[in-house]
């Protein structure tokens, strides 16, 4: 077992007063038997008050509300956490899933097909010829081997790059640059996969990297698949590795563009600026 302490600091500077409307944070991460939180706390100047709930994809949102104007916002999470998952490689695939191709079974496609909605034909077209870099339709290869391999290949073959603007890259805009931020290659992964007929879903959350531990850093994304019998198993295209003990899940979502960890809106004429700063330390 992992102890882990992670902060997140966001400040929002606007060059007038404005109000703010309701502000919307996906900060606490998700609790299952391989993550517990020891304690979470959380904090807005101006002083907000706090409303939680879960949303469709079972991730906890907090609703911030705010009374007074202000020139600044201010949202500071805190949260320590014991984390479990110090063995990925242990489950147990069903049967007939150990090797590509399957279909999964008719109640888990109902309930998975939302996750497997395929990209443009453009998309897909091209997504289909670079897929044939790594792997050869008919070819027979273990599930997790094939999706290793596609981690891999990204990892190995695309220049990481610290991305400012918001949004994500097409996966057809992540080929055809070369290089992307996580956001990106956890997208480009999940639409190859979406090509391969499974299930797949868009992560943001948090990475233990020991030599930047005292650094400032910011959140990391990756991308799960369902694999029957081991459930959604995460691939991070970024580190390309399978997803483990220090990687802390915050929101899931079948789109990236879903689950940004604050959102919100204010009125008044006003710029505004944003900083961002998150530390993740082991203790």
């Amino acid at each position: 077992m992992q102890h882990y302490k992670i902060i997140h600091r966001t400040y929002y500077n606007y060059s007038n007063y404005v109000n703010l409307e309701a502000h919307y944070l996906l900060l606490r991460p998700r609790e299952s038997h391989e993550l517990r939180i020891e304690s979470f706390n959380l904090k807005t100047v101006p002083k907000s008050k706090i409303f939680w709930h879960r949303d469709v994809e079972d991730n906890s949102v907090a609703v911030a509300t705010f009374d007074i104007p202000t020139k600044q916002l201010f949202i500071e999470s805190e949260v320590v956490i014991q984390h479990y998952n110090e063995t990925p490689l242990d489950f147990i695939v069903s049967d007939y899933a150990i090797n590509y191709p399957f279909r999964y079974l008719a109640n888990d496609n109902f309930i998975l097909s939302s996750y497997m909605i395929l990209p443009d034909e453009d998309t897909r077209t091209l997504l289909n010829n670079w897929i044939y870099n790594i792997y050869k339709y008919g070819e027979t290869i273990q599930t997790y081997t094939l999706l290793q391999k596609l981690t891999t290949y990204i990892f190995n073959n695309f220049i990481y790059k610290v991305r400012e603007e918001t949004g994500v890259q097409t996966a057809k805009q992540t080929l055809y640059y070369g290089s992307g931020s996580c956001r990106d290659f956890a997208y480009l992964f999940m639409e190859a996969v979406k090509c391969l007929g499974l299930a797949t879903r868009f992560v943001s959350g948090y990475l233990y990297a020991p030599l930047m531990s005292h650094e400032v850093g910011s959140t990391h994304a990756w991308a799960e698949v369902y694999i029957p019998g081991g459930g959604w198993i995460g691939f991070d295209p970024t580190i390309g590795e399978i997803v483990g003990k220090d990687h802390i899940s915050v929101a899931v979502s079948r789109l990236p563009d879903n689950i940004s960890p604050i959102s919100g809106s204010f009125v008044g004429s006003s710029g505004s600026s944003l900083n961002v700063g998150v530390w993740v330390t082991k203790i």
